[in-house]
């Protein structure tokens, strides 16, 4: 990365470069071309050189769009000159895995503070969860949590952090045999026995479609699972299915607090790398930043799951080049294929995604906005694709297929089994996540200033004070652990995550 005139060029092959800070209307940010027609805030693309009609639009060394128009040199290059265009598909799977092997940190053992469960899982959190299998029952687990969680009853119970209530808005009207009835099933299974629930208890009406004996026998419940079962319909009706889900959770506290926090080794660590209002620095500072920490995740034996198939659209041949085994690259091939044919027929493209957001922060096409998710995954080999939900239990860095939809892409990696979210945002996004907190990482000074309350971490820094990825890198690791010991991320602070909670739905409603 070369400062240049107040600009930043990312690879020496690129043909435009990012605004550094703001640039004011009149004013020529590379010192030459036409003068700006109006202001363009930090992040914007501005031509290095003279781009033909039709010609490649280069940036992090690939192609991010093609140009529709003269563009000279020193000219804003965005959605009005630069449009979304086919990518190279011709996949050259594992050629790069050798760099990603030797690109695996050696790295001292770490250790967190985390409980220890009778499986053997390893939590970071000890949360009670209430888990609705259908819409009917989202009012009676949320009374019931808000009451146990206001009610003093847990003053007692220093261990236990909370009770957290997972609504939804479905469960019936569906195909046993859908897609979307998959993901809701992995979804409550993954939340109901996740490693940060010390308890569970699955409430649901009675006659829907998503039934607990369904999954339990699904997943090969043995009966060993910390949960417990009741419908609306069988205990009486709304007002006792609150008091008897009260009673249930009193009964279980202290079981749920009898267990402490203990050295666990950050091997049996999985992170969920996620972003959300993105930004024209968000593949330049946060998104790299988290890749060098997931990239120091793998080298201690942990795991960092990457999600939003959607976001890393055009960038998918990076992920290729570094799969482990042909299987491994078949399966992301085909979620590829599945997501072109699935905004097909639904009269959708592929680039409808960036949002206006993304656009106002800098960005123009997805495949500019996959190059930077992408870096979140930082650079070691592709171990596993995982289905939506599906338990993650290959170690190393591994792809999960999700919407790019925040809320529900989260809900789906930590369905997987992460116990820790780091989420980059550059135009400022208001999330967390339960029972797995989320750390939130601002890719610029501005918006960390903006939002003290929310960002957990500033990489502006990296562009401003020219800190080095690999110390921030290093920084993001160190508050994954203190995290997952216990410390309080600020989005857990302010209470959030009660409403993020969105499994992933697909298919006809019945």
């Amino acid at each position: 990365m070369a400062d240049t005139a107040g600009c930043l060029v990312l690879n020496p092959g690129d043909n435009v470069a990012a605004l550094k800070s703001r640039a004011e209307a009149g004013s020529r940010p590379m010192g030459f071309g036409p003068a700006l027609a109006a202001p363009l805030s930090a992040g914007h693309k501005i031509a290095r050189e003279e781009i033909a009609a039709g010609g490649l639009i280069r940036k992090f060394g690939q192609v991010i769009g093609y140009a529709t128009e003269d563009i000279p040199a020193g000219a804003h290059v965005h959605s009005h000159n630069c449009v979304f265009g086919d990518h190279n598909q011709d996949y050259e799977i594992g050629v790069d895995l050798a760099l990603a092997r030797a690109a695996i940190p050696q790295v001292e053992a770490r250790t967190f503070m985390g409980y220890r469960r009778a499986n053997g899982q390893a939590g970071s959190r000890n949360m009670i969860a209430i888990c609705a299998t259908v819409n009917c029952s989202a009012t009676v687990v949320r009374r019931a949590a808000d009451y146990v969680n206001t009610s003093g009853m847990l003053d007692e119970y220093p261990n236990v952090d909370g009770v957290v209530a997972f609504s939804h808005g479905t469960g019936c009207a569906m195909d046993t045999n859908s897609a979307g009835y998959a993901n809701l099933q992995r979804v409550l299974w993954g939340h109901a026995t996740h490693a940060n629930v010390g308890a569970a208890i699955f409430v649901g009406l009675g006659c829907e479609v998503m039934q607990i004996a369904r999954m339990k026998q699904m997943f090969d419940s043995d009966g060993s699972e910390r949960f417990f079962g009741l419908t609306i319909q069988d205990t009486g009706g709304t007002t006792k299915t609150v008091a008897k889900i009260v009673e249930q959770i009193r009964e279980l506290l202290p079981e749920v607090n009898a267990v402490k926090r203990e050295p666990i080794p950050a091997s049996e660590l999985k992170l969920a790398l996620q972003c959300g209002g993105s930004d024209g620095f968000s593949g330049i500072t946060a998104n790299p930043a988290v890749g060098i920490a997931s990239d120091l995740l793998v080298g201690l034996g942990g795991t960092a799951i990457l999600a939003e198939t959607p976001e890393i659209y055009g960038a998918e041949q990076l992920l290729l080049r570094r799969a482990a085994t042909p299987e491994v690259a078949e399966k992301l091939i085909e979620r590829i294929r599945w997501w072109e044919h699935y905004c097909e027929i639904n009269g959708g493209s592929m680039d409808n995604n960036p949002s206006p957001g993304n656009k106002a922060g800098g960005l123009t096409t997805i495949l500019e906005k996959s190059l930077g998710a992408a870096a979140k995954g930082g650079s070691t080999p592709l171990t596993d694709v995982l289905q939506y939900a599906e338990i993650s239990k290959t170690p190393g860095f591994a792809f999960m297929d999700s919407p790019g939809y925040d809320p529900a892409s989260v809900t789906g990696q930590i369905a997987s089994g992460c116990q820790v979210v780091v989420f980059t945002t550059g135009r400022g996004s208001a999330f967390g996540s339960k029972p797995a907190p989320t750390i939130k990482v601002a890719t610029n000074d501005r918006l960390f200033a903006q939002m003290p309350d929310d960002m957990d971490i500033n990489t502006g820094d990296i562009v401003t004070r020219g800190v080095s990825l690999q110390e921030k890198g290093a920084e993001i690791l160190d508050m994954v652990l203190r995290v997952a010991s216990g410390e309080k991320s600020k989005s857990e602070a302010l209470g959030l995550g009660d409403n993020e909670f969105v499994p992933w739905q697909i298919g006809a409603v019945m």
